[in-house]
Formats: structure tokens, sequence, C-alpha cells
């Protein structure tokens, strides 16, 4: 049996305005500055970090009609910001989420491979879907899809975008001058795709892309949503910061991987995590007390339950107990714009009253406690050591890390935690692949059939 150590994957995360960031505080940055964008993706190379991230929101949020500033995600166009940062890095992958409801696969096959070609091999998308109309109003197809469907639309989407891009051959593009020939074949980009959500066929423009096909993340939390990032993902983002859980969710989705026909490592599993360092673990503690309090308020805590309840919860003391009424899921959305599908709004509500019996907690202390992303919290030493712990015990693959104080709270984690993990022998001192699969481990994509079929 190999006694090897597994390897850590490094993600860093970038967010918008909202209660994981601190866009309040003195060294705060622009959320939409490109030197925003610049600065945090050249730290996480100095770090030796394998990709940057980025979500995206296509619609602000609202709460009973109204935006609400406690909780606003928007920025820059994505393929605009991941092409700027390819001329600013050389080894650094770029993470793009991109929705596959409102987006057509010709358009998403052709810039993530431009995004490829530009970056050397670099590019990356995160696969998400919508359904609801209050997203769909800024599209023409505003509130098309039914609920059930759009699994379907995502599975056709990832199909029609992967037999675009397998469309041209590695060996397609001669450029044999003494010849005079350019191409290899002359059906070199021809596709076609032919199910329930698309019926397309033509000739696609860009050529193989230097990893063949960009990278592919998901999250599914849903059965629906783990069958179908375990079919079509290359690295899956989990819900799941904390043993035993995380480790179901690794062997599960690992498990579903085998049963579509991969191999284990064919996919990676990899939650996100905040980080907060002091000289001691008493300090850093007392630091992430402090944080969580100046990130939710009082307000913000309500907010952040009225989108299980459904509710307008504004009557409530956030000093006081967790509402006693029952959740409303028949009502029309209190809180537009993000959604909570993959729980039971009952079943949840239950469970935050008996952690705030348990322990006492207020209404908002059962939100600081609750609705924090896995942290990681103590010495350099400590975090280190917790990272790969949680690693090497199958809990993931990895982290994708994001700091409240932005852009400058990677520069932290890089100078600290990242020598130590690499003393460990699980984090790279250098980069030694030249794309992005390379440096995830993952196996090279072929090329396959340009006929692609829905079911």
């Amino acid at each position: 049996m190999s006694t090897s150590r597994k390897q850590v994957i490094l993600g860093a995360y970038l967010g918008g305005v909202n209660h994981h960031t601190a866009w309040w505080h003195p060294r705060a940055g622009s959320q939409i500055d490109f030197t925003t964008f610049e600065h945090t993706a050249r730290t996480a190379e100095r770090g030796r970090f394998d990709f940057f991230f980025l979500a995206e929101g296509l619609i602000l949020r609202e709460r009973a009609g109204k935006i609400f500033d406690q909780d606003i995600i928007g920025r820059p166009d994505t393929f605009t910001v991941l092409a700027s940062i390819a001329a600013v890095t050389e080894h650094l992958g770029l993470a793009g989420t991109i929705n596959a409801t409102f987006n057509e696969p010709y358009e998403l096959a052709r810039r993530f491979a431009s995004l490829d070609h530009l970056s050397g091999g670099r590019a990356a998308w995160n696969v998400v879907t919508s359904f609801d109309a209050f997203t769909g109003q800024n599209f023409r197809r505003g509130g098309f899809l039914d609920p059930a469907d759009r699994y379907v639309r995502a599975e056709e989407t990832v199909n029609a975008v992967r037999a675009l891009w397998d469309s041209w051959d590695a060996g397609d593009v001669v450029a044999d001058r003494a010849a005079g020939r350019f191409l290899a074949r002359p059906d070199a980009g021809a596709f076609a795709v032919h199910g329930s959500q698309f019926d397309i066929s033509g000739r696609f423009t860009v050529p193989r892309s230097p990893q063949g096909r960009p990278v592919l993340l998901q999250a599914g939390v849903s059965p629906q949503g783990r069958d179908f990032a375990a079919a079509n993902a290359d690295a899956i983002f989990s819900p799941y910061g904390k043993l035993p859980e995380a480790v179901e969710f690794y062997r599960d989705i690992k498990s579903r991987a085998v049963a579509a026909g991969r191999a284990p490592g064919d996919i990676k599993i990899l939650p996100s995590a905040s980080f907060v360092l002091g000289d001691t673990e008493a300090e850093a503690v007392e630091k992430f007390r402090t944080i969580s309090r100046e990130q939710v308020t009082g307000q913000t805590a309500v907010i952040l339950l009225e989108q299980i309840w459904n509710r307008d919860l504004s009557g409530y003391d956030p000093d006081g107990p967790v509402p006693d009424i029952d959740p409303d899921p028949e009502a029309p959305p209190f809180i537009q714009g993000r959604a909570f599908v993959h729980q039971d709004r009952f079943a949840t509500a239950a469970r935050l009253r008996e952690v705030a019996a348990a322990k006492r907690l207020s209404l908002r202390e059962v939100v600081i406690d609750q609705f924090e992303r896995g942290p990681l919290v103590g010495t350099p030493a400590q975090v280190a050591a917790q990272i790969d712990a949680f690693v090497q015990q199958d809990g993931s693959d990895g982290f994708i890390l994001g700091s409240h104080l932005v852009p400058w709270g990677l520069d932290e984690f890089v100078d600290q935690v990242v020598p130590l993990l690499q003393d460990r022998g699980v984090l790279r001192a250098e980069y030694a692949g030249t794309t992005l699969r390379d440096n995830l481990g993952l196996p090279q994509a072929h090329s396959a059939t340009a006929v692609a079929t829905g079911s």
C-alpha cells in the first residue's frame, strides 16, 4: 500500500459584497477595480495555488422587493476579468462561474476555448444552473425553465459544449508551408448536437485548446446534483467543512464517479473555507469572534434567517430567541436572488432552534455559529495542520480559500501558512505542469465524436 501523502489543492476565492467580506474595513479594497483581482491572483500564484475562482451574480438580490446592501454580489463580466488576469499570471488556473441556463453552448464553448488558448491551458468552467423567473427576467427567456428540467438542460449543455471542443483534434492544424496545407482534414470543427434542449449543427471556429477541454467544476448537494457532478465534473465544491460528514460526502461522490465509469481520482472534492490567523490560538479565536460579530450584524442575521423562513422576520430581536413560527415555503419568495433549494426549510428551522437551545444562543449568535463556511482558526502551524489532516483523512482533496479582507487577506495565508504546507511535503514548491489539468492531477482530455445526442 502506498504511503505517499496526498497533495493539497488550493483555490483562491474572491467574493462579492456580502456577510463574508468586510467591505467596511479601512483597508478593504474595491470589489470591482481590476487591481483587486490582480492582487489576489498574483498573491495566489506566489503561494503556488492551483487556481483563482470567481463566483458570479446575474441579478441583484432583493428583500421584499427592494435591494438590500448587506448581501449584494455584483462584479464585472467574468470572461473579461479572467482574460485580464491571464495577462498578469503564468501558472494560475482561471475558473469562472457561468450559468448553463441562460447561455448557449456555442457561446460557452467558444469563450472558454478562447480563454484556454490565451492563458496557455488554464481555463476552468464552474457550471451552475438556474430556473427562477426572478433571475430570468434579466434574460430573454425569463422563467421559461421548469425546476425539474434544470439538470436536464445543464447536462445537455455540458455535452454540447464538449462536442464542440472535441470537433477539433490536436493534430488538425498542420500549417504545412511547403505543402501549402493548413488543415489535416476538411471536416475539422464539424459538429451536430440533437436533444430536448438543443438542435444545432455547424463548424466550431476555435481549434482544440491546450487542455483539450477546459476543466469543469460543479457544486451538487441533492442526489440529482451529485449524480450530475460525479458524471461530468473534474472537481466539485463540497458544502462540508467538518468531519465526518465531509468524509461521507467525499466517499459518496467518488463512488458515484466510479458508477459513472470514471476513476476515483478523476474528480476532486473541494470545500470553501475562511481563515483567521493569530500568534497564539487564543488570539486567533478572539480575532475570529470579533470578525464574525462585525460581519453578521443583527440586521444581517435576520435577513439570513428570512431566506430559510421565507417570512418577514424584521420584528424579531436579533439578540432574542430564534423565531418560534414555522417557515412558509408556499408564499412568494421573500428573499429573491439567493436560492434555497437543497434543504428542507422545516428541518433546517428545527435544527437551528435545537442548536440555539443546546448552546444557549440568541438569533444572531446561532447565525454566526451555523452560517460560517468551515473556518480555519489558529496559529499558522495549527491551520497548516488542520488543512493537512483534513485532506489526508479524505475530507477533501483541498480547499477554496477566501478572506474577509479583500484583496489583502490572502497575503497573510501565503506568507505564513504556505511555507508550512510546503515543509510538510503536501504543497508544491514550484509548478510542475503547464496546464491547470496537469497541476490538479487530472487525466488528459481526449478528443471524442463531435456528434452529441441528448437523452
